[in-house]
């Protein structure tokens, strides 16, 4: 089971996820005859996946809202979550939208566009009324027997900032994942072979590399940087080290940051009269270092981290902690979709010629594409892209 997986297992209660019988229902909150209509859980699920990326562009913050029944207790005056429905549909806006979260389990409610709203207020609010609601169609015991819980995309409303992940407002990775298990498992298991075979056989070219490394400068072969992997997940990346020790982030740091932000002006590569992003003349590099960035041999002990699963071979290239807080909110998902890579689409089709935006659309496309047939694909280009060293400083 991946790590999404189980971070959702550990959100949802046992009682939701038993149940699983889709109704054919076909309106929000339609009122006919007296009789409250919420969406399917489908379709329900498709407009909370359509508000988030609409809420990623706008910045318009939003709140689901779930229903569910608390872990049931002897002699528990539990009440059907039908009962509830009609109440809710009384309480939202025309704008919110009602429906099953999960198929008889659990109820939910998007409450769209918040704008600018203090979060924690509206939340505040939206919980007040809501249970002055249920206490209308319910005794005491019954509305204490059901739980009540609050999502915000894009900022989270208990700290501010912006929350990555909450796998509650993704279901559409987690339906990605189950469609595609076999694919996923077939990808780790090239993973695994391709990284075993690259270390074996690369091994000649690592012993001579960290030689001259040692001989050239001072400091450890190999550069251990924390990055981040998929679902924002630390792990120790590692490099062969092409800079002097205890040089200073902050060149990069600031870079990167106009870079994000599309603020950086492009270099020219080597009289070329090609545009690069990228720092070409980084003064912190080592002369041999300079050489293992133009042919990526630095990038080789990333096979390791291959073989322990904190990246494949194919994925988004995994950022540093910095950078991402220079992340606009639709960037992070290039960190939700994909597992981290050593290539990808953007060091076969961009690199360094394109901008942070071309770059983050690239991954994001290879992560509606990914299947081990284009990883096949990504890798037989990659040979190509190394050896021209165009785009790589």
């Amino acid at each position: 089971m991946s790590l999404f997986s189980r971070v959702l297992d550990a959100t949802l209660s046992p009682e939701s996820k038993a149940s699983k019988a889709e109704e054919k229902l076909d309106a929000v909150g339609e009122v006919a005859s007296g009789v409250v209509k919420p969406l399917p859980e489908s379709a329900f699920r498709r407009l909370l996946c359509h508000e988030r990326k609409r809420s990623e562009r706008s910045r318009k913050s939003f709140v689901l809202m779930l229903v569910q029944r608390k872990t049931p207790k002897p002699h528990d005056e539990t009440p059907a979550l039908e009962r509830i429905v009609k109440p809710l549909a009384g309480l939202i806006r025309e704008t919110d939208t009602l429906g099953w979260f999960e198929s008889n389990g659990i109820l939910g409610v998007i409450f769209s566009e918040l704008g600018d709203a203090e979060l924690s207020a509206a939340v505040e609010s939206i919980e007040s009324k809501t249970r002055t609601a249920f206490h209308r169609a319910l005794n005491d015991n019954q509305v204490e027997a059901l739980q009540i819980s609050f999502y915000s995309y894009p900022r989270s409303w208990k700290g501010g900032g912006y929350a990555l992940l909450d796998p509650i407002l993704y279901p559409d990775l987690v339906d990605l994942e189950r469609s595609k298990r076999a694919s996923l498992l077939l990808k780790r298991l090239i993973d695994i072979a391709g990284s075993s075979l690259a270390l074996i056989f690369l091994a000649p070219v690592f012993a001579i590399l960290a030689v001259l490394i040692k001989l050239t400068s001072k400091g450890p072969v190999f550069f251990r940087q924390q990055r981040l992997g998929q679902f924002q997940v630390p792990f120790a990346f590692l490099k062969f080290r092409s800079m002097h020790v205890a040089t200073d982030a902050e060149i990069h740091r600031e870079y990167v940051k106009n870079f994000i932000a599309g603020r950086a002006e492009p270099n020219v590569s080597n009289g070329r009269n090609r545009r690069v992003y990228k720092l070409t003349n980084d003064p912190r590099v080592t002369w041999i270092g300079k050489f293992m960035r133009r042919t990526s041999l630095d990038e080789i002990p990333q096979f390791w981290n291959v073989l322990m699963g904190q990246m494949s071979l194919v994925g988004p290239r995994p950022p540093i902690g910095y950078e991402i807080e220079a992340y606009d909110v639709w960037h992070r998902r290039r960190l939700l979709e994909a597992k981290p890579g050593i290539t990808g689409l953007w060091q076969v089709h961009g690199r360094s010629r394109t901008t942070f935006d071309d770059m983050v659309r690239l991954d994001l496309r290879y992560s509606r594409m990914c299947s081990p047939i284009f990883d096949l694909k990504i890798l037989l280009q990659t040979p190509r892209a190394v050896f021209s060293g165009d785009g790589a400083y």
